[in-house]
């Protein structure tokens, strides 16, 4: 695993470890909910490459085991509970945790330093990578910028290059510190070089000993919200409801197809649908699945069991291609 490299966290990698077994790891014969949950946490952890878990995770989870506000979890934690207790709610935890990332992955990157390395170690691209943070940050283009400016530098390089954020990561700053890239002095090109060199090492080496991760704003499209949809039928009954509304109130020109694309576009975030303006790849999986919806056999006026068929027969060719290519959407644009 190197830096930079995106990974898809859908809750496949929970489900393969350990979700059952919770034998007593105290003396006593009973475990608290406060070791239940500190184990869960822990596990969901080590299978999840080191990620701490979101708090919308963690909500989740405790819902899954009747634990819906802050003093539900205080009792919890003081409650004494037999293994077979403790290791149905364990599963319960994990397994929650598991289904809401089948459905809202995580896109994570783990910076190891490797990517770093493989900059240092050769000259060309290290060379290359400083003039270009150089020439960016003198903004003044006055051929010298100040130590300062090294902070912003690794700012710039960001997770793509291995960097992580000073937030997620203040031992950056002891790093600078270390190496005197603070303060207004001023430095040349080939001195900004040999001052960013030495800060990249030996954050390639903490980074090697101890690896962070980082969640992406990334958004994974895999079609498993529709299918939940799909199998709700008086939510899909509620979505043929709107579209034949929309049908009698100004739009009964439009072909049933059209009609239903156009629905889809404006709400079909809300069902597990990309957004419609995301990237080309939207557009193309728009057309794709219209492309086989054959709008010569329905006509423009069409019952509305048929009109119900038809919007099934569309979500169902999304779930299907989104499932087997999944969408990722950066939330950040």
């Amino acid at each position: 695993m190197s830096d930079g490299a995106l990974t898809i966290v859908d809750g496949t990698q929970l489900r393969a470890a350990d979700l059952t077994v919770v034998a007593a790891e105290d003396d006593a014969d009973l475990m608290t909910g406060a070791k239940v949950l500190e184990l869960a946490e822990s596990r969901a952890s080590s299978a999840l490459f080191g990620l701490s878990l979101p708090q919308t995770l963690k909500s989740s989870a405790l819902q899954s085991v009747n634990l819906n506000d802050e003093d539900d979890v205080v009792s919890f934690r003081q409650t004494h509970l037999s293994s077979d207790q403790a290791s149905l709610k364990l599963n319960r935890y994990l397994t929650a945790i598991a289904d809401q990332l089948k459905d809202d992955p995580l896109v994570i990157s783990i910076l190891d330093g490797n990517i770093l390395r493989l900059f240092l170690d050769d000259e060309d691209d290290f060379a290359m990578i400083a003039e270009d943070l150089f020439t960016d940050l003198d903004a003044e283009d006055k051929g010298k910028i100040s130590k300062n400016e090294i902070r912003n530098a690794l700012v710039h390089m960001g997770v793509e290059m291995g960097v992580p954020s000073f937030s997620e990561f203040p031992l950056l700053n002891d790093i600078l510190r270390k190496h005197g890239a603070e303060g207004e002095e001023e430095l040349g090109q080939a001195q900004f070089a040999q001052l960013l060199q030495p800060v990249l090492q030996e954050l390639a080496e903490v980074l090697a000993e101890k690896p962070i991760v980082v969640i992406q704003n990334i958004k994974v499209i895999n079609g498993s919200k529709l299918k939940k949809l799909l199998d709700d039928e008086k939510e899909l009954n509620n979505i043929v409801d709107k579209i034949w509304e929309e049908k009698h109130s100004g739009k009964e020109g439009l072909a049933s197809v059209e009609l239903i694309r156009g629905f889809l576009e404006r709400n079909g975030t809300g069902l597990g649908l990309p957004p419609s303006e995301a990237n080309e790849a939207v557009g193309l999986l728009y057309d794709a699945v219209f492309a086989d919806v054959k709008d010569g056999k329905v006509a423009v006026e069409v019952e509305k069991d048929e009109l119900g068929k038809l919007v099934k027969e569309i979500l169902n060719k999304f779930a299907e291609l989104l499932e087997a290519n999944p969408v990722f959407h950066d939330t950040n644009h």
